[in-house]
């Protein structure tokens, strides 16, 4: 909520922002400072996410114990747990079918890594992006019924498969979907379909991504197994879901569902259990992205993540997902090996698209409601990524369209507030596309190629009512006050306790008033590294990716006193753990 206040009377930024506080209502934060004896702008906080006195405490922890929900809320979860629970008792070959991203592939790791504990293997199915597309298709299916395949579980997509099912349907496959993609009025035809997102469930879990939603139906299998008695008349142990939260945690950052209730619990416990894992393909991920220390939710986000996804997006889609699930780990230290090569790779690929679709927008510009971008020959593997750019650069939902003779393939991303699944789902139903779905934050669609021109008028005009009722348009959100005295290791430790910071659960900002910088220079690639006075205290701060920006050229001009708002950022420096502040934005004051 950014509905506060102006904060130290900033209303035109160097970023162009009015900084306003997060916070309406103080009142609320100092009832948390009284009650629970926090530092005034650690209740702030809390505050302005929602939280009263009798409640923060049940946030600081995030156990799974308080958020965990019954399985059996869920439409049709019942119903799918005994299903999975007879192909387990009966040894049915079964498969499952699941997208090629993170959230996918974290998804099939999950039900193979259960399924093998119990001594039941499990064919995992990918489909290609560039040969197969998105979800779940006719062909697939039967290539599974043909392998003697008699029950397919499909995760992360199959919420509108309805021509896919039928096929599963004739081939004699049984389907279950786990899903939490947007639905319209129809269900497809499938044996049962968990999807909080679907007509008449009652779950209140629809923020949750496919990840989550697979890990409450096992909680349901492991559930039903207990009730027949199955685990003590097979001499099988229990399988300890808790140590599957490390893929779960992933997938529920990687997929920007918001880092609220349930999904906290999940990243919280998740990024515990990475201290300790037992997955190869974590491990083998870890160890080449170097990463060392306490594990953050965005390191999953800017380390891990990319690498995952980077097979199904430009090179072997399936990789992800064998590489979470195996424990060989020799075949997990390769196959991150070949990820890493993938993600260098898409990385060129993405640099070269995301400079043309800058180009196109510069050049046109953007509508009210849409940043829409589209190129002959751009990868589609790629175009999620770059449309994920172009909002942040233009602040709006953005769509980038893969264009080949006939065809337009797109990916898009949204901002907070504005439902892009929704958008699509309008589109579908007024025939502008061949398919389409997704979620409020992300969706896919592939339409004809000559219709593209009016399938961009549609989406534009149906979000630019949306975009413009936006109560955080052209606002900075700022948590609290701060100086240098009171940004102490204890301070940010509290903190961290209020995260893993994401969607849903932004990370906190703290504006610090009236600095007079007394050193500045360019470091590394573009950042300002600066050192400020406030009053008698110092402040050590940094700028990333700011020189030749009007931030970066400010914060350059020494002497001069400047508002500076950014968030805490914790430095080792021989030995001594040193809270430094990441600059976004100033003003002169």
């Amino acid at each position: 909520m950014t509905a506060g206040p102006v904060c130290l009377g900033v209303t035109q930024s160097l970023a162009g922002k009015t900084w306003r506080f997060r916070l309406e209502d103080a009142a609320r934060a100092d009832d948390i400072a009284r009650r629970l004896g926090l530092p005034p702008a650690l209740a702030r906080i809390l505050a302005a996410r929602g939280f009263r006195d009798d409640d923060a405490g049940r946030h600081f922890d995030a156990s799974l114990k308080a958020w965990m929900p019954d399985p059996s809320s869920f439409a049709d979860m019942d119903k799918a747990a005994a299903r999975i629970a007879d192909a387990i008792a009966a040894n049915e070959k079964t498969a499952v079918f699941g997208d090629y991203d993170v959230d996918g592939g974290a998804s099939s790791a999950l039900l193979a890594r259960y399924f093998r504990e119990l001594g039941r293997p499990l064919r995992i199915y990918i489909p290609d992006r560039m040969t197969e597309g998105y979800g779940p298709s006719a062909a697939a299916m039967r290539t599974l019924a043909g392998e003697a395949v008699t029950l397919v579980v499909t995760v992360d997509c199959g919420a509108q498969a309805f021509e896919a099912f039928e096929a599963a349907r004739e081939a004699g496959l049984t389907v279950v979907v786990a899903d939490h993609h947007m639905m319209d009025a129809r269900t497809p035809h499938a044996f049962a379909v968990v999807n909080a997102n679907r007509p008449g469930d009652s779950s209140g879990l629809g923020h949750l991504c496919a990840a989550g939603v697979t890990f409450m139906l096992l909680a349901a299998v492991n559930r039903e197994l207990r009730r027949r008695g199955w685990f003590a008349a097979n001499g099988v142990g229990e399988p300890d879901l808790r140590r599957f939260l490390d893929l779960v945690a992933m997938a529920t950052v990687c997929d920007v569902v918001p880092l609220t209730g349930l999904n906290r619990a999940f990243v919280r416990q998740g990024l515990k259990m990475m201290e300790q894992t037992e997955n190869a393909g974590l491990k083998a991920l870890m160890d080449l992205a170097a990463l060392k220390g306490p594990m953050r939710a965005s390191h999953f986000g800017f380390a891990l993540g990319p690498r995952v996804n980077a097979g199904g997006r430009v090179g072997r889609a399936d990789l992800g997902a064998l590489m979470l699930s195996t424990d060989d780990a020799d075949f997990a230290v390769n196959a991150a090996a070949e990820l890493d090569r993938y993600n260098r790779e898409r990385q060129a690929i993405e640099a070269h698209v995301l400079a043309e679709a800058v180009e196109q927008l510069d050049t046109a510009g953007p509508g009210a409601g849409l940043a829409a971008a589209a190129g002959e020959g751009w990868h589609p593997g790629v175009v999620g990524i770059v449309a994920g750019r172009l909002k942040d650069r233009f602040d709006l939902p953005s769509a980038v369209f893969a264009l080949d003779e006939t065809t337009a393939r797109a990916s898009l991303r949204s901002i907070s507030g504005v439902d892009i699944g929704g958008a699509v789902a309008a589109a579908k139903a007024e025939g502008l596309l061949l398919s389409g779905g997704g979620h409020r934050m992300a969706a896919a669609l592939s339409a004809e190629r000559g219709k593209l021109s009016e399938l961009i008028a549609f989406l534009d005009a149906r979000l630019t009512p949306e975009v413009a009722a936006r109560p955080d348009r052209g606002l900075y959100a700022i948590d609290a006050l701060m100086g240098p005295a009171g940004m102490t290791p204890d301070f940010h430790d509290m903190v961290e306790r209020a995260g893993p910071f994401g969607a849903g659960n932004p990370e906190p900002v703290v504006a610090v008033p009236d600095a007079r910088i007394v050193e500045a220079r360019i470091v590394g690639e573009n950042h300002v590294s600066v050192v400020a006075m406030c009053g008698s205290d110092r402040l050590k701060a940094i700028a990333f990716r700011a020189a030749d920006r009007p931030l970066g050229e400010a914060l350059l001009k020494k002497g001069r006193p400047i508002h500076l708002a950014g968030r805490l950022l914790a430095n080792e420096w021989q030995g001594r753990r040193i809270i430094e502040l990441s600059i976004e934005d100033a003003a002169v004051a």
